[in-house]
């Protein structure tokens, strides 16, 4: 299984949790969780999947809470604080 699908795989799992919840808490929650849990790198992942691969098998509850998912900085910037 490709790092993708299991990315896939895990968001899908999240949003699964989130349809037995009332549907106005399903976005913020899944967008709470993959912000609390997930390292930058797999929201790196995440965003490529959304942006460049039009959210390929991703929940259409995953998709609504994208917009809601802290968009990490580009690999390989570094975000130092000034005076650093």
């Amino acid at each position: 299984m490709s790092n993708d699908a299991k990315l896939v795989r895990m968001a899908n799992q999240i949003a699964t949790f989130f349809h037995s919840q009332p549907p106005a808490d399903g976005p913020m929650g899944v967008a709470t969780h993959i912000n609390k849990y997930w390292e930058p790198r797999m929201r790196r992942q995440f965003f490529d999947i959304v942006d460049n691969r039009g959210g390929a098998g991703l929940d259409p509850l995953v998709l609504e809470a994208a917009p809601l998912v802290r968009r990490p900085p580009a690999e390989g910037l570094a975000t130092q604080q000034p005076g650093v």
